[in-house]
This record gives C-alpha cells, sequence and structure tokens, in this order.
C-alpha cells in the first residue's frame, strides 16, 4: 500500500527524492527525464532555496515592450503562462506612450511590523508608556541591523493602538521601519524580535505576534497616465471604459475580476524578479478593501479634452536585495534587462504595468468584448494540447477562431482533418 509518510525525507538528495516521487506515483522514465531538466536554475541551487526539492517548474517568460515611464523607455520581462497578457501589456504601453506614457510617485520604502500585547490592565496607559520609550525603542530595534542604518533606512516611528477582541483588550504596536532596497520582511521581524522582551517590561503585558504586515499602506506607488482619445478607438470608447470602470467601483463581484486583471500585469513582473507574488497579492486586495468594502485599485476618468485618464495607487513591497531575486539566476538577469537602480523604482515600474494591463482590459469589455483576443491566444495551447504539430498549428488555431470554437475536442477533430 503507498503511503506519503516519509522519514528524513529532507535528508536525501533531489536526484533521491525524484526516485522516490516516480516510484510513488508510477512515473515512466520519460517522465523522469523531463522532471531532471531544470534549465537556467540548477538543482543544486533550487536545493537551497526551498525544502525537498525535486525538480523546477519553468514558466514562459516574454517582454512587454513600448512601455515609457517617467521618461524612461524600459523593456520589462513577465514570467506568465496566460495567454494574451503580455501583448496586452504591451499595447496599452503603446497607447500611453503618445501622451508621454507613465508618470509615478511613491511613499517611500515604508514597512511596518505589528507586536501583539495582552493581559495589559491598563492599556489606555500601557499606549503612553510605548509613545514615551519611542527613542529607546527605535535605538533597540536599529542595532539589529547596522548595515541598514548605515545606508539611511531603520526604525523611524511607532504606531500604538487599542484593539477589542472576544478575548480581551489588546494593545498592538507598530514598528514603522525604512528597508531601503529590500522587501523588508526579515528586516522588520528582527527588530520586533528583539523589542518583545523590552515591551512587556514597559507594559506588563504578555507579547505574542511579532511580525510584519503585508497591508505595505505606508509603501505606496502611485502611477498615472494619459490615453489619447483617438488612439484608444474614440470618445465612445473612453465613455465605455470609464463606465466599466464605475461598475467595479460600486460592486465587489465585479472589482474582484476588475483587480485580478490588474494582477495580471503585476504578478508576472514579480514573479520575473523573484519578488513574494503572494505578498503582493494580499496586500493589493487588503488595501482594495482598506475602508471596509472591497473596490477598483484603479480610477479611470475622461478630462477636459475627451481623453482617457488612469491612474492606480497600490502597495508594492518589492525588494532587489535578499530572496530569490539575487538567488535564482533568471531573477537577476531580469533586473538587470529592468536596469532598474531601487526597489522604490521597480515597484513602479510593476504597478505601471498593472494600469496598463487594466486598460486593454476595460478596453475589451468596452467594445469587442474579452474573449476575442484572449481566445485567438488560447487556442494556440489548446491546439498544442491536441496535438498539433508545428506545421499545423496556425492552420488549426485560424479554424478554432473561425468557428468560435476553442474547445479539446474540436481542436483534436480538426488536427485529424488537417493529417489527412
Amino acid at each position: 500500500m503507498k503511503t506519503s509518510e516519509f522519514k528524513g525525507f529532507y535528508k536525501l538528495s533531489p536526484q533521491q527524492r525524484l526516485e522516490e516521487v516516480a516510484k510513488f506515483s508510477s512515473l515512466t522514465e520519460e517522465e523522469v527525464s523531463l522532471l531532471a531538466k531544470t534549465g537556467a536554475l540548477s538543482i543544486e541551487a533550487a536545493d537551497h532555496m526551498i525544502e525537498n526539492v525535486f525538480s523546477v517548474m519553468p514558466l514562459p517568460m516574454g517582454i512587454a515592450v513600448n512601455f515609457t515611464i517617467n521618461g524612461k523607455d524600459y523593456l520589462i520581462p513577465m514570467a506568465v503562462e496566460e495567454p494574451s497578457v503580455v501583448a496586452a501589456a504591451s499595447n496599452a504601453a503603446r497607447m500611453a506612450r503618445v501622451k508621454g506614457g507613465f508618470f509615478t510617485s511613491n511613499t517611500g520604502p515604508i514597512m511596518r511590523a505589528q507586536i501583539q500585547i495582552v493581559n495589559v490592565a491598563d492599556p489606555y496607559a500601557a499606549r503612553f508608556k510605548l509613545f514615551e520609550a519611542r527613542e529607546k525603542l527605535i535605538e533597540i530595534a536599529n542595532s539589529q541591523d547596522p548595515m541598514l542604518i548605515s545606508l539611511g533606512g531603520g526604525m523611524k516611528d511607532l504606531e500604538v493602538q487599542i484593539v477589542p477582541s472576544p478575548l480581551g483588550t489588546m494593545v498592538v504596536m507598530h514598528l514603522i521601519a525604512d528597508t531601503r532596497d529590500a522587501m523588508g520582511a526579515n528586516t522588520v521581524n528582527t527588530m520586533a524580535e528583539a523589542l518583545a522582551p523590552y515591551i512587556e517590561q514597559i507594559t506588563g503585558g504578555k507579547v505574542y505576534l511579532r511580525i510584519l504586515s503585508n497591508l505595505a499602506d505606508k509603501r505606496l506607488v502611485r502611477v498615472r497616465t494619459v490615453i489619447d482619445k483617438e488612439t484608444v478607438g474614440g470618445e465612445a470608447v473612453v465613455d465605455g471604459i470609464v463606465w466599466a470602470y464605475t461598475f467595479a467601483s460600486v460592486d465587489p463581484y465585479r472589482a474582484a475580476t476588475h483587480n485580478k486583471g490588474i494582477m495580471n500585469g503585476i504578478i508576472p513582473a514579480v514573479t520575473a524578479t523573484g519578488n513574494d507574488t503572494r505578498a503582493i497579492e494580499a496586500g493589493a486586495h487588503a488595501y482594495a478593501a482598506r475602508n471596509g468594502r472591497y473596490t477598483s485599485l484603479t480610477v479611470w476618468e475622461k478630462n477636459k479634452d475627451g481623453d482617457l485618464v488612469g491612474t492606480i495607487e497600490v502597495p508594492m513591497a518589492v525588494g532587489l536585495v535578499g530572496g530569490a531575486t539575487k538567488v535564482h539566476p533568471v531573477a537577476r538577469l531580469a533586473v538587470k534587462i529592468l536596469d532598474v537602480k531601487s526597489a522604490v523604482e521597480l515597484g513602479e515600474v510593476i504597478a505601471a504595468v498593472g494600469l496598463a494591463q487594466n486598460l486593454t482590459a476595460l478596453k475589451a469589455l468596452a467594445t469587442e468584448g474579452i474573449q476575442r483576443g484572449h481566445m485567438s491566444l488560447h487556442a494556440r495551447n489548446v491546439a498544442v494540447a491536441a496535438g498539433a504539430t508545428p506545421d499545423i498549428i496556425d492552420q488549426v488555431v485560424a479554424e478554432m477562431v473561425k468557428a468560435r470554437k476553442v474547445r479539446q475536442d474540436y481542436a483534436e477533430e480538426l488536427v485529424k482533418q488537417v493529417k489527412k
């Protein structure tokens, strides 16, 4: 009987783990050989990145073109499996160039950690005591990372909240830190751990959680663009896009899909640079609900000239140092291709891709519908899955799109017909 219980699985080499997986799953020699191929990321490097490594999972990486941001041109690597994403971003960037491209601002690389204090007899007095100890707490926190301090970063301030809960009143201190070119999770977590015993002495309470928050609302990037009305298809298209955005601004069911489209642009760029996609997703969606109702991350308006104006404001906790950004060889090359000089600049570029992606999605929805362009690209994946070889794939795709039947069974039927 098969069992997933292993003793010492982590002690095995990646090759030995692959052999165990192959045995458990009855993989063929051909399948094992496929899993053994790792590409640019060596199995040795991968084995140092996460636990129990036995293979790697490659993704297609495309280049989004046409982007100009703050007067600088960028080629933007995007690692993603979904068809139409890279093409859509490039198309939106081409439209944005007519009026100068994208323009950005930011609040700096500021992260926060939360320190949860419970069983405090006098929480309001404890809050004041923490403020009184501000300078000492900053000193202790900043002693954890002298290099960061030398670069101008470190803990800068603190916030303290009184938080009611079913288990009793909590005092929650927020440690506010400038993490410079790091994403900052390890930095602020280390600082919070160091402060915990001192905070217990000050408040007389018990510290439980001390960890960063992925709602990085002090690490915002803002991007603005103006889209020429004729370039986008005329004033009627501008009106349609504004109405489509307005739907997302007032309805959470629509906003969820609207924001997913934004993340279609953001996450591939985050992935390509080796940053934490889960942190970015969590922060963005939490920020979209910060006022108690989930809404759009973007705003689209029509200016006095009838042109389309788009803006996005989103947390962007990305880094250039630490983590996979420095370890993964392809991530390092993606950063080199981008030619960004700081984590803040990287965040602004990534947010611009999100705004661009949103533009093309809304334009499609406001005009021909989302499926036409998406399906024509998706059809290639379906054709390959149905067995279409390179010499016939274009013909099979064309027939599927013409018939508006982008389905596996129809693709298999077409492959048989064309081969005959």
